[in-house]
C-alpha cells in the first residue's frame, strides 16, 4: 500500500480534508473552478462574470485557495487566478481530482457564460485598440522584447525537420508586418494570412506585394470567431500572449489543423518584466512550457518538437510543435 505523504508542518492532516470539503461546500465555488476550467482571470474579472462584489469573490477566493484548489499568478501588477492541479500521493490528492471530474460536469448559467465571453471580448478589445494606436512603430518595440531574426533559423530548422508537404497549406495568425510570410511562401503551395488589424495587415501586404509573394492570400478576419480553411501548418509567432484566452484559442486553432499536420507556436517562457504590457500590448507575461503541454493535450494534440532560445535581455523563447494524429489515432 502506497503511503501518502503528509502535508506540511504544521497543518493537521484532518484540516487539509476540512478544507477540501469546506471548498465545495458552496455552489459559488464550485462554478468558480468550473469557470477556470482552462482559463485564468482576476478578482475584478470573476467579480463581474459572477456579478458579485469584489469582496465576495475574494473571500471566496481565499477558501478555495486555503484548500489549495486555485493557484495564482501575476501579470505585472494584476493577479490572477487559476485551477491548482492535483498532486496524486498527497493526502487530499485523490479528493481534490474526484472534485475537479465532478465539477466538470457542471454547466455554467447561460448568464455566467455570457459574462464570461464579455470578459475576453473586453480584453481582445484592448489588444485591438493597442495595434491600431503603433501599427507603425509596433515592430521596434516588439524588437525590444525578441526580434524574427533572433528565432528565425530555430523556427525554420523545425519546421524543415517535419517535412511537411511543400504542395500543402499554411496559415499565419497574426502575421504583424508580414516578416515570416516570405520564409512559408517558399515552403508551401498557399499561405493564408489572418489578422483583425487592418493596420498591421496592410504593412503585411505592402510586404507581399514588394516581394512577389503571389502565393499569399491576407484576410481581415478573427481566426477564432470566424469559419478559416484547415491547414498542414498552423503558426503563431509571438501571438499568443496578445489573445484574451489562450487555452480557448489552442482548443480553436487545433480543428484547423489537418490529420497529421502541426501547430507550431512560438512565444515566451514566464518572465516578470510586466513593461512588456505597456510597450508591447502583452496581455500575459509569457507561458509556462507544462501549460501549452496542457493545453495542447486537452485540444487532441500531442506534443511533439521543441526549442529554447535565451536572450541576451533576461526573456526566453520557446518554440513549440504540437501534431494532430492521423485519422484513427489518438494522442497518448
Amino acid at each position: 500500500m502506497t503511503q501518502l505523504r503528509v502535508p506540511a508542518l504544521g497543518r493537521d492532516p484532518g484540516d487539509t480534508l476540512a478544507a477540501l470539503c469546506k471548498a465545495g461546500g458552496d455552489p459559488l465555488r464550485l462554478n468558480v473552478l468550473r469557470a477556470l476550467h482552462s482559463a485564468s482571470f482576476g478578482v475584478l474579472e470573476l467579480a463581474q462574470i459572477f456579478a458579485t462584489g469584489q469582496s465576495g469573490i475574494s473571500h471566496h477566493l481565499k477558501v478555495l485557495a486555503q484548500a489549495d484548489l486555485v493557484a495564482t499568478r501575476r501579470e505585472g501588477n494584476a493577479i490572477f487566478y487559476r485551477r491548482a492541479l492535483p498532486r496524486p500521493g498527497t493526502l487530499g490528492g485523490a479528493l481534490h481530482a474526484a472534485l475537479l471530474e465532478e465539477v466538470d460536469t457542471l454547466v455554467l448559467p447561460a448568464a455566467v457564460q455570457a459574462r464570461i465571453t464579455e470578459v475576453h471580448a473586453q480584453r481582445a478589445s484592448v489588444s485591438r485598440d493597442f495595434f491600431a494606436r503603433v501599427a507603425e512603430k509596433f515592430q521596434a518595440q516588439q524588437d525590444l522584447i525578441a526580434s524574427l531574426p533572433q528565432y528565425r533559423d530555430g523556427l525554420l530548422s523545425l519546421l524543415d525537420a517535419l517535412a511537411l508537404d511543400p504542395r500543402g497549406c499554411a496559415l499565419e495568425v497574426g502575421p504583424g508586418d508580414g516578416a515570416f510570410l516570405p520564409d512559408l511562401a517558399h515552403r508551401f503551395a498557399r499561405v493564408v494570412a489572418l489578422d483583425n488589424s487592418p493596420a498591421m495587415l496592410e504593412l503585411a501586404r505592402q510586404r507581399c506585394q514588394r516581394d512577389g509573394l503571389d502565393n499569399v492570400e491576407l484576410h481581415l478576419a478573427d481566426a477564432l470567431a470566424e469559419p478559416t480553411p484547415q491547414a498542414d501548418c498552423v503558426i503563431l509567432n509571438m501571438v499568443l500572449h496578445h489573445l484574451a484566452a489562450p487555452a480557448e484559442a489552442l482548443q480553436c486553432l487545433a480543428n484547423r489543423v489537418v490529420p497529421g499536420g502541426s501547430l507550431v507556436i512560438t512565444d515566451l517562457c514566464p518572465h516578470d518584466q510586466a513593461w512588456a504590457r505597456d510597450a508591447c500590448g502583452d496581455l500575459w507575461l509569457g507561458f509556462d512550457q507544462d501549460e501549452l503541454a496542457r493545453w495542447a493535450q486537452a485540444a487532441g494534440l500531442q506534443a511533439g518538437e521543441s526549442l529554447y532560445l535565451g536572450l541576451r535581455n533576461g526573456f526566453q523563447i520557446q518554440v513549440r510543435q504540437f501534431a494532430r494524429p492521423d485519422q484513427g489515432n489518438t494522442p497518448s
